[in-house]
Protein backbone atom coordinates (compact mmCIF):
# COMPACT_ATOMS: atom_id res chain seq x y z
CA UNK A 1 0.00 0.00 0.00
CA UNK A 2 1.31 3.42 -0.95
CA UNK A 3 0.31 6.81 0.43
CA UNK A 4 1.07 10.13 -1.24
CA UNK A 5 -0.14 13.51 -0.06
CA UNK A 6 -0.48 16.82 -1.83
CA UNK A 7 -1.58 20.23 -0.58
CA UNK A 8 -4.23 21.70 -2.86
CA UNK A 9 -4.55 25.44 -3.66
CA UNK A 10 -7.81 25.69 -1.68
CA UNK A 11 -6.05 24.69 1.56
CA UNK A 12 -7.20 21.09 1.54
CA UNK A 13 -4.84 18.12 1.57
CA UNK A 14 -5.41 15.24 -0.83
CA UNK A 15 -4.14 11.84 0.27
CA UNK A 16 -3.90 9.25 -2.50
CA UNK A 17 -3.97 5.62 -1.42
CA UNK A 18 -2.78 2.95 -3.85
CA UNK A 19 -3.10 -0.80 -3.33
CA UNK A 20 -5.06 -3.09 -1.04
CA UNK A 21 -6.46 -1.55 2.11
CA UNK A 22 -6.47 -4.78 4.09
CA UNK A 23 -4.66 -5.74 7.31
CA UNK A 24 -1.24 -5.59 5.67
CA UNK A 25 -1.90 -2.47 3.60
CA UNK A 26 -3.48 -0.53 6.47
CA UNK A 27 -0.59 -1.54 8.72
CA UNK A 28 1.92 -0.14 6.24
CA UNK A 29 0.39 3.35 6.14
CA UNK A 30 -1.69 3.75 9.30
CA UNK A 31 0.88 5.79 11.24
CA UNK A 32 1.45 8.25 8.39
CA UNK A 33 -2.27 8.47 7.62
CA UNK A 34 -3.12 9.11 11.27
CA UNK A 35 -0.48 11.85 11.49
CA UNK A 36 -1.88 13.58 8.40
CA UNK A 37 -5.46 13.30 9.64
CA UNK A 38 -4.51 14.64 13.05
CA UNK A 39 -2.82 17.68 11.56
CA UNK A 40 -5.38 18.68 8.89
CA UNK A 41 -8.77 20.35 8.87
CA UNK A 42 -9.66 19.60 5.23
CA UNK A 43 -8.72 16.11 4.06
CA UNK A 44 -9.66 14.44 0.79
CA UNK A 45 -8.82 10.73 0.67
CA UNK A 46 -8.46 9.57 -2.92
CA UNK A 47 -9.41 5.89 -3.13
CA UNK A 48 -9.34 5.64 -6.94
CA UNK A 49 -6.31 3.31 -6.86
CA UNK A 50 -7.58 1.12 -4.00
CA UNK A 51 -8.60 -2.29 -5.36
CA UNK A 52 -9.78 -3.89 -2.10
CA UNK A 53 -10.86 -2.71 1.33
CA UNK A 54 -11.28 -4.80 4.48
CA UNK A 55 -12.33 -4.01 8.04
CA UNK A 56 -8.88 -2.73 9.06
CA UNK A 57 -8.94 -0.28 6.17
CA UNK A 58 -12.41 0.89 7.15
CA UNK A 59 -11.21 1.28 10.74
CA UNK A 60 -8.27 3.38 9.61
CA UNK A 61 -10.54 5.67 7.58
CA UNK A 62 -12.98 6.10 10.47
CA UNK A 63 -10.19 6.92 12.92
CA UNK A 64 -8.83 9.44 10.44
CA UNK A 65 -12.24 11.06 10.00
CA UNK A 66 -12.59 11.29 13.77
CA UNK A 67 -9.16 12.94 14.08
CA UNK A 68 -10.04 15.54 11.44
CA UNK A 69 -13.40 16.16 13.13
CA UNK A 70 -11.61 16.69 16.45
CA UNK A 71 -9.75 19.55 14.73
CA UNK A 72 -13.14 20.98 13.67
CA UNK A 73 -12.52 19.88 10.09
CA UNK A 74 -13.94 17.55 7.49
CA UNK A 75 -12.71 14.46 5.70
CA UNK A 76 -14.26 13.09 2.51
CA UNK A 77 -13.58 10.12 0.27
CA UNK A 78 -12.94 10.52 -3.44
CA UNK A 79 -13.28 8.26 -6.46
CA UNK A 80 -13.79 4.84 -4.88
CA UNK A 81 -14.02 2.03 -7.44
CA UNK A 82 -17.43 0.32 -7.59
CA UNK A 83 -16.40 -2.71 -5.50
CA UNK A 84 -14.76 -0.55 -2.83
CA UNK A 85 -17.69 1.89 -2.83
CA UNK A 86 -20.12 -1.00 -2.39
CA UNK A 87 -18.25 -2.23 0.70
CA UNK A 88 -18.17 1.28 2.17
CA UNK A 89 -21.88 1.81 1.49
CA UNK A 90 -22.82 -1.61 2.91
CA UNK A 91 -20.91 -0.72 6.08
CA UNK A 92 -22.71 2.69 6.04
CA UNK A 93 -19.39 4.53 6.06
CA UNK A 94 -20.83 6.98 3.54
CA UNK A 95 -23.22 8.18 6.27
CA UNK A 96 -20.19 9.21 8.36
CA UNK A 97 -17.60 10.13 5.73
CA UNK A 98 -19.16 11.54 2.53
CA UNK A 99 -18.12 10.00 -0.77
CA UNK A 100 -17.64 11.95 -4.01
CA UNK A 101 -16.75 11.06 -7.58
CA UNK A 102 -14.98 14.27 -8.62
CA UNK A 103 -12.28 16.39 -7.02
CA UNK A 104 -14.05 19.74 -7.40
CA UNK A 105 -17.11 18.55 -5.48
CA UNK A 106 -14.96 16.85 -2.83
CA UNK A 107 -12.84 20.00 -2.40
CA UNK A 108 -15.97 22.13 -1.97
CA UNK A 109 -17.37 19.65 0.56
CA UNK A 110 -14.39 19.78 2.91
CA UNK A 111 -14.83 23.54 3.20
CA UNK A 112 -18.65 23.58 3.28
Amino acid sequence: MNLASEDLPNGATKVRLDGRLDVTGAGQIETRFSALAGARRALIVDLSAVDFIASMGIRMLLLGANAVKTNHGRMVLLGAKPDVAAVLKTARIDAIVPMYDDLATAAAAVHG
